[in-house]
């Protein structure tokens, strides 16, 4: 029996003793209530101050045994973290678990929720377990911000965020760009998923890929000072099977040295047609908590192979968006394929100066190494008539990053200022070629498959190159007891980019850009729970690169800058914080010439919207999570003004994501959870004539926790598209027509030991 069919064997074997587990404690508990603890023991944080690691019982004892032992120095742990510590320093879980007090904001370091004038959620390691997220864009859909443009039965998704796109190699890992692998990342070494909505450059520097409409940081988890042990079997339809473990130590005589390693393995076959799926993964976390210095570094690799990926699909101009085809359905050819290896790892340093002054460093980076035979598919009437163009596409992806940096505090004339300094730099490379090796008339519901054709397997060479510099300052300046708070700081930033030909390798295009991207934010606290605040900030994005779709693919178009206005108000009710918000956002558009088919930029998308949303404990049941966004997404200053006024695509008016979890009283330690998602209709083109319905999705779960002979255990049960409704989730001229998830059973039984 080979290794993968092991690991099948005995993931199928330790999820069935779960359910048995499940089965006969549930029975036991209509008699007896057993001992519950909610979850496998969550991790003190390290931003907490840790208690002494033995009892008073134990001291006096030890004093009793070896009254001449010197009196045991006070541990690392129990001193309270510098305030300008962002290493070993995570903000605490907000009421419910499910987000925290406060995030990471770039060269602001860490700030509370209230403390923010931005709109940032930090989604806790407790919401990926218990929504059994396996990617990271599985944990963005709780935000009614966020929606993904890929469909989520392909090896990769981008984002829009606020409706403006967000690059998945734009992802930052604990501030750093240039370290997350861009086409897929698993959750399992993460802490916490970030999202800070709008434009960031003032906060991160400039994304390499020009992303605008958010920023998503990934923050990877440490070991904490109780050990961790788990050990987690997994299910999803159709038969995918796999296994995960966490675990993570402490050492030293005061704890300062931290180890945590995750990993998983799982293969099998998904819930969409004629596709597989085989995924592995090991990340490595290390850490040094000392008196004034602290270190981590991480380490990871990971391998995706997916079969018969589902891709974008465009549409001919002028036709009717033909009707989605059900929610399982695979129209792309079988032995397509899409596989892809990462190496990635980051290291970052603290010094504390003093109690009000710390230097920070990071150095980090990633390889990518991808192959597909795989291409796009453009639908060519309302009938679902479609041409489908498999490429010979090999791709390489390497980056580098550095950072240093300067934090403090000082109070001058009754006013408080918390100062940041940073310098970043980010080096970019990347390449592909992209032969076509068929050309293959098929239909949306009623495909055509033919035999795989014959290839040989390329290597790719670098076709672009680029390179990004900056140089940021910020002030925090606040009186009246942090009551009245103003950002004030910019980011000269440095852009060089670079094309190649990807046939000879001469160059193609090549520009060099500087900009001075300001911003402002400010915090008004008329009460401690309540916090008013504004912001304006800028981005400067590196151009678009066009897509293989058009007639001048690989073309870099010029840089743009991107501005936003944002106002609104933060509630912390005690158990739950409400937020709503304002804000106006402009970009540079883009658009594709029906005749000539060449990308370029044409006219000005302006979104303005409308974000509420809720987060915590309703009662001590009960916990919420999501919102709405009401969104106006409008093409301006077009050529000629044709477009002038029309709704810019891919923008709907209403997203909605509305969460809940329920604790029952009738099975101690049973939570039910449900999920409504809803979009509404959005346009495909420019002119407005080719339009999506709206959409909604229902998702459901439960887990049940108990102990076994003192051991949690917890055994979770996921359903995404409960009604297996199949849609197009998301339309755009870049990145074509999305399909939606189908229905897909996630089970899993997780051992702490």
């Amino acid at each position: 029996m080979g290794i993968t069919q092991r690991c099948k064997a005995w993931s199928l074997g330790t999820t069935g003793i779960g359910f048995v587990l499940l089965a006969a404690t549930a029975v036991k508990a209509q008699t007896s209530l057993p001992a519950v603890t909610i979850d496998a023991p969550k991790p003190r944080q390290q931003s907490t101050v840790r208690p002494q690691r033995s009892s008073h019982a134990v001291h006096a004892n030890r004093r009793a045994t070896r009254r001449a032992e010197p009196a045991a120095p006070t541990p690392v742990a129990a001193r309270a973290p510098n305030r300008n510590s962002v290493v070993g320093n995570l903000p605490t879980p907000y009421a419910g678990g499910q987000v925290a007090n406060g995030g990471q904001l770039g060269l602001l370091g860490n700030r509370n929720v209230l403390d923010t004038p931005f709109s940032q959620t930090s989604y806790t390691s407790q919401t990926i377990r218990d929504q059994q997220a396996r990617v990271i864009t599985d944990v963005l859909i709780n935000n009614p911000s966020v929606r993904t443009v890929w469909s989520d039965m392909s090896y990769t998704s981008g984002l829009y965020i606020r409706g403006f796109t967000s690059n998945p190699w734009d992802f930052s890992f604990n501030g750093l760009y240039g370290v997350v692998p861009g086409l897929a990342f698993s959750t399992d070494a993460v802490e916490r998923v970030e999202v800070l909505n709008g434009p960031s450059a003032l906060l991160n520097g400039m994304p390499p890929f020009g992303s605008v409409g958010g920023t998503i940081n990934i923050v990877p988890k440490r070991a904490t000072d109780d050990p961790i042990t788990r050990l987690t079997a997994l299910y999803a339809s159709n038969s995918q099977f796999g296994t995960q473990f966490d675990v993570g130590r402490r050492y030293g005589d005061n704890h300062e040295w931290g180890v945590r390693i995750n990993g998983t393995y799982r293969d099998g076959d998904t819930g969409t047609q004629r596709q597989s799926q085989n995924l592995g993964d090991v990340a490595l976390g290390l850490d040094y908590r000392g008196e004034r210095a602290r270190f981590s570094l991480d380490v990871g690799y990971q391998d995706q192979f997916v079969q018969s990926p589902l891709r974008p699909t465009y549409l001919a101009p002028g036709i009717a968006v033909p009707a989605a085809p059900s929610a399982n359905a695979n129209y792309f050819q079988p032995w397509t394929y899409a596989h892809t290896q990462d190496w990635y790892g980051a290291a970052r340093g603290e010094y504390d100066l003093s109690d009000d002054w710390t230097i920070y460093g990071a150095v980090g980076g990633r390889q990518n190494r991808s192959y597909l035979l795989s291409g796009f598919a453009t639908i060519t009437n309302a009938n679902g008539d479609l041409t489908e163009a498999p490429y010979n596409f090999p791709v390489s992806h390497d980056s580098d990053s550095q950072e240093v940096g300067l934090r403090g505090r000082f109070s001058l004339g009754g006013i408080h200022h918390q100062v940041s300094l940073t310098a970043s730099r980010i080096d970019d490379w990347s390449g592909s070629q992209f032969p076509v090796v068929a050309t293959i008339a098929s239909n949306l519901y009623n495909p055509t498959f033919i035999p795989e054709p014959t290839y040989t397997r390329l290597n790719p060479t670098v076709t672009s190159a680029v390179h990004l510099a900056t140089l940021g300052f910020a002030d925090t300046m606040s009186v009246l007891g942090d009551r009245l708070q103003l950002v004030v700081g910019g980011r000269q930033q440095q852009i060089e980019s670079t094309s190649y030909s990807s046939a000879t390798g001469a160059q193609t295009a090549h520009y060099e850009k500087d900009a001075f991207t300001p911003a402002v934010g400010l915090v008004v606290k008329p009460q401690e729970n309540i916090s008013l605040y504004a912001n304006y900030i800028e981005g400067l994005q590196q151009g678009t690169t066009v897509g293989i779709a058009y007639a001048n693919a690989g073309e870099i178009l010029a840089p743009y800058i991107s501005q936003q206005y944002e106002t609104g108000i933060k509630v912390d009710w005690g158990s739950v914080i409400t937020t709503a918000s304002l804000f106006q956002i402009t970009q540079p558009s883009g658009t594709a010439n029906a005749t000539t088919n060449i990308y370029s930029a044409d006219g000005q998308q302006r979104n303005r919207g409308i974000e509420l949303s809720a987060t915590g404990k309703v009662t001590d049941t009960v916990r919420v999570l999501g919102g709405v966004t009401l969104l106006d997404g409008r093409l301006t200053s077009t050529a000629n003004g044709i477009y002038d006024g029309n709704k810019a695509p891919g923008v709907p008016d209403v997203q909605m994501n509305i969460g809940a979890e329920w604790d029952t009283p009738f099975l101690r330690g049973l939570t039910l959870s449900g999920r409504a998602i809803y979009t509404s209709g959005q346009y495909y083109d420019n002119a407005n004539l080719q339009q999506l319905p709206d959409w909604v999705r229902f998702d459901v779960g439960a887990r049940y926790t108990f102990d076994l002979n003192g051991k949690p255990v917890t055994i979770r049960a996921n359903v995404i598209n409960v009604g297996n409704k199949g849609y197009w989730a998301s339309a755009t001229p870049s990145y074509g027509l999305s399909l939606g998830a189908p229905r897909t059973y996630l089970l899993s039984t997780t051992f702490t030991f």
